[in-house]
């Protein structure tokens, strides 16, 4: 991002960014604003890819070897829908059974959920009606649910066809899409697609968007697609676009 003339260092404070100029006074913050807020939660078996799927999607990168996951993880990018920008702020739960409690907990105040198997494990693909089960159980009743088969480029190794995802997914009302956390096929897409759907139930008054308890927030009001450079006097100049 090029700062505006005279401008020498900048620093991040919450949403706003504040510069610096050459004698040190503040000049000018811009507001890093967004429209909503949804939250999400990634569940699954361990070992199906949920760390990898977040990892690729907030950082474009994908880490072969992972730790696995010790409670949750937490990770956030800002994506645009209609016009208006969106935060994603997404936890990464343990797959194991000792996890479970914890992982429940998340669950409320979540508006959205990736349920994640591995298309090469069929028991993890068996075990999605437990998750699911304990998902719709712990949630608020609107949460929309993506169902992924990841792995897809393990094609050599598949062990349960996509047609079988499809039809489950059918069956249980939920969006499905297979993914690859290593080639980043599809990944965009389903973290966007779940949050086109919340979106669109916004527009049609099935979320109360009031109700934080439903896993959406409203964002700071500024416009959330054309930050504005605020200087310390109050008035407002143009500036360079958000970073």
């Amino acid at each position: 991002m090029r700062m505006p003339s005279g401008l020498m260092t900048s620093s991040t404070l919450g949403k706003n960014r504040r510069y610096v100029d050459t004698k040190g006074r503040n000049r000018y913050t811009v507001i890093m604003s967004y429209a909503y807020l949804f939250k999400y939660i990634i569940i699954g078996d361990t070992g199906v890819g949920k760390s990898c799927l977040l990892l690729q999607f907030t950082d474009k990168r994908f880490q072969p070897v992972h730790d696995l996951t010790i409670g949750v993880e937490f990770g956030a990018r800002m994506i645009t829908i209609d016009g208006k920008q969106i935060k994603l702020q997404i936890w990464d739960t343990a797959g194991q059974e000792s996890f479970r409690s914890i992982t429940r907990s998340y669950y409320r105040g979540a508006a959205g959920a990736l349920l994640v198997y591995d298309i090469t494990r069929r028991d993890t693909f068996n075990h999605l009606t437990t998750w699911l089960e304990d998902a719709r159980q712990h949630s608020n009743s609107n949460m929309v649910i993506m169902l992924i088969g990841n792995k897809s480029d393990l094609e050599a190794r598949r062990d349960v066809k996509k047609e079988e995802g499809e039809a489950f997914a059918r069956e249980h009302g939920l969006i499905f899409m297979e993914t690859s956390a290593k080639t980043a096929a599809n990944v965009e897409e389903a973290f966007i697609n779940t949050a086109k759907e919340i979106y669109e139930k916004i527009q049609e008054g099935v979320f109360d968007i009031n109700n934080e308890a439903n896993g959406i927030k409203l964002g700071p009001q500024h416009s959330p697609t054309n930050p504005t450079l605020q200087s310390s006097g109050g008035g407002q100049q143009s500036g360079g676009g958000c970073c």
